[in-house]
């Protein structure tokens, strides 16, 4: 009787979770663990939230991409491995990353890359391409658009 108890107090809970704000899969399964849900009941929840809409792994990806896009301003490479880290599908990312407009990526890239160049001290020249070069990729950005917006910039 108790289980029964714990596995409607979850589901309740797990609902009111997930229409408060946007959680995946992994998000709900590692609370309901935290909970101590039976694995039996664990999967029960999650398919209800599945298919009750809770939880979509697409909708999810864009509110996760979007966001860290603009507030986190962190570029695709970044984002996409904590998708990836959050058991997405490679499928609902490549979707989610491509709703990111082009020009407002290299322009974000462009507006964060001269920002930093005005922070660092560098020794010479090549020593500046490397330090933009190094904290354009810790952000997430492609090695290739990097190299392309270093090369306007001189």
């Amino acid at each position: 009787m108790a289980e029964n108890e714990l596995y409607k107090t979850a589901l309740a809970n797990s609902m009111a979770l997930c229409s408060q704000r946007e959680y995946c899969r992994s998000d709900i399964e590692e609370k309901l663990q935290k909970w101590g849900v039976s694995p039996s009941d664990c999967q029960k929840i999650i398919n209800t939230l599945t298919s009750e809409n809770f939880i979509n792994e697409g909708r999810y990806a864009r509110a996760f991409v979007n966001d860290k896009f603009r507030h986190n301003k962190w570029g695709k490479i970044k984002i996409s491995f904590h998708l990836r880290a959050r058991k997405i599908s490679p499928q609902a990312i490549s979707d989610a990353l491509e709703s990111i407009d082009n020009e407002q990526y290299i322009s974000m890239l462009k507006m964060l890359i001269e920002g930093h160049k005005k922070s660092v001290r560098a020794k010479n020249d090549y020593d500046l391409r490397a330090r933009l070069l190094r904290f354009g990729q810790s952000r997430g950005f492609e090695s290739s658009l990097l190299y392309d917006i270093l090369k306007e910039t001189d």
